[in-house]
């Protein structure tokens, strides 16, 4: 049996079908208040039978954190998908992400060589990897720099992959993947929406940062075949394809009839706007949306190497054009 972590999140939910449409019996873990209803809508996108495929998923509550109910959850597992992880950049949230991402991951490691799994396949993204150097691109041998201005989510993603290779250390055959920004339809409506969202407003600024794009497709499809695979110990970024912000935003505003942007967002007033945003959750306990690591991001170049992947399993990404034209349609559909 098949034990699936994040099963209400982007990738989580997608994974689920496909490994349900392979007739694979599979556990998903989820938190006590966890909407796992909501994975209903990614189903929808796939089958018109979606309660039947989701009636076929084993639903057990289970914290990635709490050893005792994980413990239970690993009965009768050979392998497993972790997925889950705390998603953020606000600083003062580090002990909680840390120790979703860091010690929640540990755990899993840990009971997967304790119940002898036979495959673990983790997700995690290439903010743990190194920056561009002499503009090259980045690749899965692009080391960490801890001197830089590393995020509280890179952190603790590169140290979830620190127990992960311990693991493999300590006899875990294992895989990572590193995906970029993910696009496709959240069960919550969250994640790479956001993007969309701004694309389909038609909003004039854009900043001056470029990224590595990937369909949540195709990140659930090398995650599947990698794990099918004798591939062992070894972790793959997932980039269909690198984009500057003005870029992605100009093809989505297009598909949505809209002007693209013209107008360079400055780079000192989102800072200023941080700073703003960082007083009124100090006086107000206001929630916090412009934390200074999403600013220094949207300003950076990072471009990605995938060629590891695609030399491995022969693997081909969907264009980028096929992906936003789907997700469009998607979004029209859950809409109406």
């Amino acid at each position: 049996m098949i034990l699936l972590t994040g099963g209400t999140g982007l990738v989580g939910s997608h994974l689920l079908y496909s490994l349900l449409k392979e007739n694979k019996k599979v556990r998903a873990i989820h938190r006590k208040n966890s909407d796992i209803q909501s994975v209903k809508n990614v189903f929808a996108l796939y089958t018109t039978e979606v309660d039947s495929f989701f009636d076929r998923i084993e639903w057990m509550e289970a914290n990635i954190t709490d050893i005792p109910a994980l413990t239970v959850a690993f009965e009768n597992i050979t392998t497993v998908y972790h997925c889950a992880a705390f998603i953020t950049f606000n600083p003062s949230k580090y002990k909680v992400i840390k120790k979703v991402n860091v010690e929640g991951t540990a755990n899993m490691v840990n009971l997967c060589l304790a119940n002898q799994v036979e495959k673990l396949c983790y997700v995690s993204s290439v903010a743990t990897l190194g920056s561009n150097l002499n503009d090259q691109l980045i690749s899965e041998e692009t080391p960490w720099n801890p001197d830089e201005k590393n995020s509280v989510y890179a952190i603790t993603k590169y140290g979830a992959e620190m127990e992960v290779w311990r693991g493999t250390q300590e006899g875990l055959d294992a895989v990572i993947v590193n995906p970029g920004v993910i696009l496709g339809i959240s069960p919550d409506g969250g994640g790479s929406s956001v993007v969309i969202s701004l694309g389909a407003s038609g909003i004039p600024f854009y900043p001056l940062g470029a990224m590595g794009i990937v369909d949540v497709q195709d990140v659930v499809k090398a995650m599947i075949l990698l794990m099918d695979s004798e591939t062992k110990n070894e972790q793959f970024i997932l980039v269909g394809e690198n984009l500057t912000y003005k870029e992605l935003l100009s093809k989505l505003a297009i598909l949505y009839g809209k002007k693209p942007p013209t107008k360079k967002l400055s780079k000192n007033v989102m800072f200023f706007l941080s700073g703003i945003d960082w007083i009124s959750n100090k006086l107000f306990n206001t929630k916090r949306r412009i934390v200074k690591a999403t600013v220094r991001s949207m300003f950076t170049t990072s471009l990605y190497n995938a060629s590891k992947i695609k030399n491995e399993l022969d693997f081909q990404f969907t264009p980028t054009k096929e992906t936003l034209e789907r997700i469009v349609k998607e979004r029209e559909n859950t809409s109406n």
